[in-house]
């Protein structure tokens, strides 16, 4: 007969247990040949005292620095955090059967491992000897290859499994052990360590005894042998071992391994990462976290043949106490905020500030709402939209109020596919020039969505105010979102550009197609296409018509650029203009920063905007830093069809293809050119400010091509 294949071996021995209880004279002659030396025999790898575990070694194959030798066959093992281990070969986990918790013989409390390479010959003889190396998990003196010899018996190193296996199964059908004690009791024997005397048996014995129970535990071999009263009593054993979703956030990485949920079971899909069909930068966004937030996305992964796969991967259960505890809204006033994607990069929780993660955001022209970047300034409103108004007030005493109902029913609705971006968008890069005051925002804090509502104009025009007025005047807002002291949150844009019809004014009540998200304003929010996200007041409130801008602090002492040369000494904020129109911008979005790319074709991949409605015409792309470049391919909501002049509120994603040599070392540069050939400027420190706001300089990533 041929070898069996490490994986064919534990099948073997677990056939073979039944027939040596039964007595069958057949069972051990058929298989002599686990004694051959080439059996499921590894040299061990000599590097910090860990084995040379075989390729298809499953992931309950016990690796430990504590102990020496070569490699283990551990037919009772079970994955979890007394091991410490993770999945090695995910193909063939499933198909190791030998796989047993006896945690009801273990007075530590977890499995017993059962270590055939371990097997010793205590007594030569008919029948064999009888196997040792039953130690309870966790044990503080788990037993070492390496330790001093004891009793005058030679520890060997390299002893083969199989014929390991043989000890253990010559002592099963000589019936080497005692009687079954019954009851056994709930979590106890002693602590079996190799050469300790069984109370009532053979020196020895015992532990053949507890591997059998183990082994039956999962197998069902030997259960008759214990059926009865310990059904009564055993504590059951669970499956996969319980984690915590802290533990779980532990592993994010292919360094401490990738670990994700789905409903109640947690899966370390690591080996799976770079297999991923979608790239494994898709699969780390869920790293340390849950699935389905991600899954929502793409339907492909309700199909069965996907929860399949994803099954071969389970090393544990969510602990049954994870439901969080209920916030105590009375002492925290951001307990009422909804709940949020994971997925979402936090700058911020109290108040939330969160990006989407930058591979995400050229992979559609419209953003998930769930992905939409936030930016709160304070807790988030509770709005009861059956009871909500909004006031529309002017001089003179001119006032409307208008219901969520009459909103929809009395004006027109409108449409606008609008990109929103922070100012602070790409501050961290100006972090590294000197220190800014702000969120530390990637290039994350922009996004693009269609919005329907009422168009402000049309709501002006209603309450009684022409499309002229005389002199300054602005239109001021206010959300109803506020702080300790009561003070809203509030902006104002000139009144030219609200009641343009040009200007796209949105009061929007919906996002996507939807309903407003609570964190994105509902039930109605400013919608200020073309201008800085701050201006796009949510959980609106009030819309005031004034000659004097919003006197509120975000519009008259914050959102202002300033001189490099200005400090925190020297600012002064009236002497400079709130910012409204943003220059324009563009940003690499693949691949990431630091990123290894595979020789041949590269795809760079990133967005484009300008602020006022001005087309983005151009992306440049260099690979070398500057010095040469391309020409990238943009791309709209709709192929081939361009906004109309002076309304291109919406972002441009562009897109280069480019080969690549093995071993080189990429700067990869974007600058983009608008309408009206406003480019971008070539670095970050002439344009730093105390802030960190309108950071536009040409977008750098470098990364290196493997051979």
């Amino acid at each position: 007969m041929r070898d069996p294949s490490p994986v064919e071996l534990p099948h073997v021995i677990a056939a073979a247990i039944p027939r040596c209880l039964s007595g069958d004279p057949g069972a051990l002659g058929d298989l002599s040949w686990l004694e051959k030396p080439s059996v499921a025999a590894r040299p061990h790898s000599g590097e910090s005292g860990r084995y040379q575990v075989p390729s298809s070694c499953p992931d309950n194959a016990y690796r430990s620095s504590e102990l020496g030798g070569g490699p283990r066959l551990l037919a009772v093992a079970r994955p979890g955090r007394e091991t410490g281990q993770t999945p090695a070969a995910h193909r063939e986990r499933r198909r190791w059967v030998l796989a047993a918790a006896a945690a009801p013989l273990n007075p530590a409390g977890g499995p017993l491992w059962w270590d055939l390479s371990r097997a010793h010959a205590d007594q030569p003889g008919p029948g064999g000897g009888v196997a040792r190396g039953l130690v309870p998990s966790g044990h503080a003196h788990r037993p070492s290859l390496k330790e001093p010899e004891t009793s005058g018996r030679s520890r060997y190193r390299s002893r083969n499994a199989g014929a390991a296996a043989m000890q253990l199964l010559r002592a099963v059908a000589g019936h080497r052990f005692p009687p079954l004690p019954l009851p056994l009791p709930r979590r106890g024997c002693s602590r079996f360590l190799p050469g300790s005397p069984a109370a009532g048996g053979r020196r020895g014995a015992a532990p053949v005894l507890a591997a059998l129970l183990g082994l039956g535990a999962v197998l069902a071999y030997g259960e008759r042998r214990r059926r009865g009263a310990q059904a009564a009593q055993a504590t059951p054993v669970p499956r996969y071992p319980l984690y915590t979703r802290e533990e779980v956030g532990r592993h994010r990485s292919p360094r401490d391994r990738v670990w994700v949920t789905h409903g109640t079971e947690v899966f370390d899909v690591t080996d799976f990462v770079e297999l991923h069909p979608g790239g494994a930068d898709k699969v780390l966004l869920a790293a340390g976290g849950a699935l389905e937030p991600f899954w929502a996305l793409y339907a492909v992964h309700s199909q069965p043949h996907v929860l399949e796969l994803l099954r071969e991967y389970k090393v544990g259960e969510l602990s049954p106490e994870e439901a969080p505890p209920a916030p105590d809204a009375a002492q925290d006033p951001f307990a009422g905020d909804p709940p949020r994607h994971p997925g979402l990069r936090v700058n911020s929780q109290k108040p939330f500030n969160a990006e989407p993660p930058a591979e995400l955001l050229a992979e559609r022209f419209l953003t998930p709402n769930e992905l939409f970047f936030t930016r709160n300034h304070l807790p988030v409103p509770a709005v009861d939209p059956g009871s909500y108004r909004l006031r529309v007030e002017g001089p003179g005493g001119r006032a409307l109020s208008l219901s969520l109902a009459e909103l929809r029913s009395r004006f027109p609705k409108h449409e606008v596919t609008a990109t929103l971006q922070c100012a602070g968008n790409r501050r961290s890069e100006m972090s590294r020039v000197r220190p800014v005051k702000g969120l530390s925002w990637d290039i994350g804090a922009i996004s693009t969505a269609r919005w329907g509502g009422v168009r402000l104009r049309d709501v002006l025009l209603h309450a009684g105010f022409g499309e002229e007025r005389e002199g300054e005047w602005h239109v001021c807002f206010e959300g109803l979102d506020a702080d300790v002291g009561g003070a809203p949150y509030g902006a104002s844009i000139p009144y030219g550009r609200a009641v343009s019809p040009a200007a796209d004014v949105l009061l929007a009540y919906e996002m996507n197609g939807e309903e407003l998200p609570r964190d994105h304003g509902f039930p109605l929010r400013v919608v200020v296409p073309g201008v800085v996200g701050a201006r796009s007041v949510k959980w609106l409130q009030r819309v005031a018509v004034s000659p004097a801008e919003s006197p509120s602090h975000w519009q008259q002492n914050d959102y202002k650029g300033f001189s490099p040369c200005v400090d925190w000494d020297t600012v002064d904020y009236s002497t400079a203009p709130a910012i409204q129109e943003l220059p324009v911008q563009s940003a690499i979005t693949h691949p990431r920063p630091g990123a290894a790319v595979p020789a041949g074709e590269l795809t760079v991949k990133g967005y484009a905007w300008s602020g006022g409605g001005r087309e983005v015409v151009r992306v440049d792309v260099s690979l070398d830093g500057g010095r040469t470049w391309r020409v990238a391919r943009l791309s709209g909501e709709r192929p081939g069809e361009r906004p109309a002049p002076g309304r291109a509120w919406a972002w441009a994603l562009w897109e280069l293809e480019v080969p690549v040599a093995a071993g080189a070392e990429l700067e990869i540069v974007c600058k983009a050119v608008d309408g009206s050939y406003n480019v971008q400027p070539d670095t970050v420190a002439p344009i730093w400010n105390l802030r960190g706001v309108l950071s536009n300089a040409w977008h750098r990533v470098r990364v290196t091509v493997t051979r």
